[in-house]
């Protein structure tokens, strides 16, 4: 995969190379073009700022609506990559319009049609959504989502996605000195994608209400419609002056010519490495084997971009700050390489990338809490590189001016296929996040290659013997490992897996090697990790994530597991399955709860967002009613199965499980219905926000009784929600207090305890019971100047735990 093609190499002097990475700066007087010397020197500014601004809205619209449909559908990071995968579907449309019309119609009837077709958003703006709650229960929420979006934003995004290949094409045809190669704009329009993305969550997010971003967006289509006409008024009159260019008239191989032999000559005499223009040393026929290396070459760091998005958003909140965070390094990797002048240049990263794959292996399949933001920092900076690679690869072998709409085309295609396989095809295959460790191995593919001639017949059977042979190694050490009964720590775990990793790592300067070692080292180290998770007895995977029941490695407890957080656990020994562990144990927090509120005037009506195992089941009382909101269908299944939990099935009261959003389906309950109600909802470790805002505060507040309390559980390994809370009781005119119960002892860990922290809110102090007169419990802390979270505005940023 060379990126220079040798040019003129003159015995006895330095061997000359045509580079696509440094343009020309031809020093010979060549002529004018058509447009300069007409005085036409609105044609560059004008178009970069259209496109600049029309990628400003297409990324200021996608993490909007995405705020905007995320509570009805839970939180769950599955809502960002169906969003993802729709804008990407959208972006292949606006693509291939761009490219079909333009080849068409040509220069000059194109703009009228899409003048018109420009038009057609404005009869739909402002953007917004129907008022339809959500998908039914038993409905595929990723269908009703990628519907809702087509009818909400699917024109306005459509024909802003336009504006990308067609205004270059436009531009291509104007005659300015740029047109041969105006790739360089694209650079523009991912700039502009890119401070849209990092505005969105820290300006316009925390100052503007989800109805003024609505209208702020309108304001931008209008003034984005009158830069296109201006562009097309531009684009009319260039074409009247000249005939539409093509890679190779007359005029510009006599410039390039005229350049090369000039930078010959001096070179020649000054010993300098000649430069020539990009488009002269492109190859001009385009062949379905290259078109299929670019749909490749887009479909990896795209799929690389949704598999670290849910990796990460897993872990922290699912708002759109943590979701831009790899859409943003996805389209800087294309402002970067798409640059005239590569601030980081390709042999760097590709040198760089197979140092970060190891450590991220390790880091991705070994718990290490303590670690979470490296962790996190890795898989961005890894991400970032891998991106590098395959979009220097596209950047290096991009076609000339005349294919530019079909390569967009192709490149949209790869990024579609991409969303496609990790938002669609990914969740009903894999019953494990598979995609992301797959797009990880075929990363390695885009790493330069030998020169031909450089390897041999038995190089080739060795990118095949030697992976097989590290995995023997690797299967044979957890084999003796096992054996031995060693147990399990990180040092252990260290010694078992860097010998293969060193190995792997060997392996860098032969791509597919290095391809196949990763496979190995990856399916290696999940495999020994899952032995010592305990013996699995379920896995599952659906819109809501995966899903994990198994026997934890002493063989006392069925544990369930959502993501990488234990969603509680039950004894196996049927005399003690009766206790409630983990977050709910006796001894915690919300065994505090429900003893201060038990004996007279003891509430008859208990409520609880969020399902788990079952566990909260447990405190019902003979004539005690309890009911369970509980958006995921699988949880339900599984916490009513015998054969992995028992709570619901033994429970003394009454108990139901209403399938829904906590939130949506709550406010069908009669008001002042409840007593108690407990907020438990999460999606791995974290809480879906709009659970935690000003509305919904109020709606929990208008179904307890007058003397009713709310139970939170707030333990987070990243977010600090206790002044959050402290600040919307405030705000709501309410009290509350709070039990921190992280300390626990080797006993309390060993009989199923968890460490938890629970903040409670009421009307008034005496509502709290024994809880008020309790050491344990103390005030919601209240951070002054802290933001209160409405359904319009949700900034995690004042609550980020930086440890």
């Amino acid at each position: 995969m060379p990126t220079s093609t040798p040019a003129y190499s003159p015995a006895g002097r330095r061997e000359f190379r045509a580079s696509v990475e440094r343009p020309i700066r031809s020093r010979p007087s060549v002529p004018h073009s058509t447009t300069e010397q007409h005085g036409d020197g609105l044609v560059l500014p004008c178009f970069t700022l259209t496109i600049f601004l029309s990628a400003t809205l297409l990324f200021l619209v996608q993490p909007m609506v995405g705020k905007m449909i995320l509570p009805r559908l839970g939180g769950t990071p599955a809502v960002w990559n169906a969003c993802l995968l729709f804008f990407q579907a959208a972006l292949l449309a606006g693509y291939g319009y761009a490219h079909l019309s333009t080849t068409w119609l040509g220069a000059r009837r194109q703009p009228v049609l899409h003048l018109l077709v420009l038009a057609l958003p404005l009869l739909v703006l402002p953007i917004a959504l129907s008022h339809e709650a959500g998908p039914s229960p038993d409905a595929n929420p990723t269908l009703w989502l990628l519907g809702n979006l087509f009818v909400a934003v699917g024109l306005p995004f459509f024909v802003v996605s336009t504006t990308g290949p067609l205004l270059q094409k436009w531009f291509a045809g104007t005659g300015h000195p740029s047109a041969t190669d105006p790739f360089f704009l694209y650079a523009a329009s991912n700039a502009g994608s890119l401070i849209a993305l990092l505005g969105y969550p820290l300006l316009v997010e925390p100052n503007l209400p989800v109805d003024s971003q609505t209208r702020l967006w309108s304001i931008g289509y209008w003034t984005f419609a009158v830069l296109v006409a201006v562009c097309a008024i531009l684009t009319w009159r260039a074409s009247r002056r000249e005939t539409e260019p093509t890679d190779a008239t007359p005029q510009v191989w006599h410039r390039h010519l005229a350049c090369v032999f000039h930078r010959l000559d001096a070179g020649a005499t000054q010993g300098h490495d000649f430069v020539a223009p990009a488009s002269a040393v492109r190859p001009k026929e385009i062949t379905l084997a290259r078109r299929m290396w670019w749909v490749l070459a887009a479909f990896v760091p795209s799929s690389l971009m949704l598999g670290v998005t849910t990796h990460i958003t897993s872990n922290l909140a699912p708002v759109p700050l943590l979701w831009v965070l790899p859409l943003a390094i996805y389209l800087l990797t294309f402002v970067l390489v798409f640059a005239r002048s590569r601030p980081i240049p390709h042999r760097l990263v590709c040198r760089v990338l197979p140092f970060l794959l190891p450590p991220l292996v390790v880091l991705t399949y070994f718990d290490l809490p303590r670690l979470g933001w490296v962790a996190i920092l890795a898989h961005l900076v890894t991400f970032f590189v891998a991106a590098m690679v395959c979009h220097g690869e596209l950047a290096d072998r991009r076609p000339g001016a005349k294919h530019l709409t079909e390569f967009y085309l192709w490149m949209s295609i790869g990024g579609v296929l991409g969303g496609v396989f990790n938002a669609l095809f990914a969740p009903t295959v894999f019953n494990t996040i598979a995609e992301y460790p797959i797009a990880i191995i075929l990363s390695c593919l885009f790493l330069p290659r030998p020169k031909p001639g450089e390897e041999s017949e038995r190089d080739r059977r060795r990118d095949l013997t030697l992976p097989l042979g590290l995995g023997m190694l690797a299967v044979a050490v957890i084999l003796i490992v096992r054996a031995g009964g060693w147990g399990e720590s990180l040092g252990l775990r260290m010694i078992v897996f860097a010998p293969p990793a060193l190995i792997c790592f060997g392996f860098k300067n032969r791509p597919v090697r290095l391809a196949l070692g990763m496979g190995v080292l990856i399916a290696s180290m999940s495999a020994y990790c899952g032995l010592h998770r305990g013996r699995q007895l379920y896995v599952g995977r659906n819109f809501f994530g995966v899903k994990r029941v198994a026997v934890d490695s002493t063989g006392r407890f069925r544990v369930l597991i959502h993501g990488s957080t234990t969603h509680g656990k039950q004894f196996i020994d049927p005399k003690r399955s009766r206790e409630p562990l983990t977050y709910y144990h006796r001894t915690g927090p919300l065994g505090d709860v429900f003893a201060a509120l038990s004996g007279p005037g003891e509430t008859p009506r208990v409520a609880a967002v969020g399902l788990g195992t079952g566990s909260v089941a447990e405190y019902a009382k003979p004539g005690q009613s309890m009911t369970f909101y509980e958006i995921d269908p699988e949880v339900v299944r599984l916490a009513l199965d015998p054969s992995y939990f028992t709570f619901l099935r033994q429970c003394r009261g009454t108990c139901d499980v209403v399938l829904g959003d906590g939130r949506l389906t709550l406010a069908d309950a009669p008001d002042g219905r409840f007593g108690l109600i407990v907020l438990d909802a999460f999606s791995s470790d974290a809480i879906p926000t709009h659970l935690l805002t000003r509305e919904a505060i109020r709606l929990y507040i208008s179904k307890l009784e007058a003397t009713g309390v709310l139970a939170f559980h707030i333990s987070n390994r990243y977010l600090d929600l206790e002044p959050l809370l402290g600040g919307l009781a405030k705000d709501a005119g309410l009290v509350g207090l709070t039990r921190s119960d992280r300390l626990l002892t080797a006993e309390e860990k060993a009989d199923g305890k968890a460490p938890a922290v629970w903040a409670v809110i009421a009307r008034k102090p005496e509502h709290f019971r024994a809880l008020g007169a309790d050491p344990a419990w103390k005030p919601l802390r209240v951070r002054p100047g802290g933001p209160v979270w409405t359904d319009q505005y949700t900034s995690i940023l004042s609550y980020l735990m930086w440890r």
